[in-house]
């Protein structure tokens, strides 16, 4: 065995506003767009343009980011715990009460299933690595239709956080997309999609039971099984 056999894993820190934020342990590559991603999930930025400045270190991996002062006093000033999650990824929770849960103003809807499917066996055949190792996470936003960004990386959230960015950095909000992702489904997961407005959660796996209430009190639908057996899909009122 050699080190390609291996999957690749570095650490990536941030500041914001002069101040330490994170340091993930994931795959380094689509670095910009892990990072504003993170910042939308965390709430630091809600557009594009709210993220003034994102600068990379020269001598390692590492970036120093810049957003509105009201914002960051904002995030800063929420009661937040960091957790150790049962997903992969730098995660914060918020979740005193389910009342904490951003909810959504359209009502979900449930997916085409089949053509699911469809998007996730395309998401498989994208994910290169993933088909060859089995050790890294994938992710996508889709609007039903097609794949609109992709990723991949050793920690399930920093797959989501680097769509996310994706979407953000092409212009578009993710508000009301599906997001695709090869992992369960865990708490920290749905809390990050109640937080983009997400309409749609979907995995070959299952989620789990902070999931379903969190996507129940957001107006999100998750969907389990999808790519094999009978889908099961969770939504308020279901």
């Amino acid at each position: 065995m050699t080190r390609h056999d291996a999957v690749e894993e570095a650490a990536v820190w941030l500041e914001v506003n002069g101040e330490s934020a994170v340091t993930w342990m994931c795959t380094p590559d689509q670095l910009p767009e892990l990072v504003t991603g993170w910042l939308y999930g965390e709430g630091y930025i809600d557009s594009l343009a709210d993220l003034q400045s994102l600068r990379p270190c020269a001598l390692e991996l590492g970036f120093w980011a810049k957003v509105p002062r009201e914002r960051y006093e904002t995030v800063e000033g929420t009661e937040r715990r960091r957790v150790l999650a049962s997903g992969c990824g730098a995660v914060t929770t918020i979740l005193g009460s389910l009342s904490n849960v951003p909810r959504r103003t359209t009502p979900p809807v449930i997916p085409d299933l089949a053509h699911t499917r469809k998007l996730f066996k395309e998401l498989f055949a994208k994910g290169v690595r993933y088909s060859d190792t089995g050790g890294i996470h994938a992710a996508a936003l889709t609007d039903g239709e097609t794949l609109l960004a992709h990723a991949e990386d050793i920690g399930r959230h920093n797959a989501v956080d680097k769509v996310l960015g994706a979407m953000l950095m092409a212009g578009r909000r993710p508000d009301d997309l599906t997001l695709l992702v090869t992992g369960r489904i865990s708490g920290e997961l749905a809390f990050k999609a109640a937080r983009a407005r997400l309409a749609v959660v979907a995995t070959p796996s299952v989620p789990s039971t902070l999931a379903v209430d969190i996507a129940a009190a957001a107006g999100m639908a998750l969907v389990g099984r999808a790519v094999s057996g009978e889908p099961q899909v969770w939504m308020a009122g279901a």
